[in-house]
């Protein structure tokens, strides 16, 4: 059986998009203060 295209890694997901890193950046604080305003479950992974 063949690969299929997009596989997702944990590591990479948390890497890229992971609360800590989120809050490195001054648009990453942004994006988790509008997620928080909007009221999400989850702000980050």
């Amino acid at each position: 059986m063949p690969q299929r295209t997009l596989h997702g890694t944990s590591r990479k997901r948390k890497r890229v998009s992971g609360f800590r890193v989120r809050l490195r950046t001054k648009n990453g604080r942004r994006v988790i203060k509008s997620r928080r305003r909007k009221g999400r479950a989850r702000l980050s992974v």
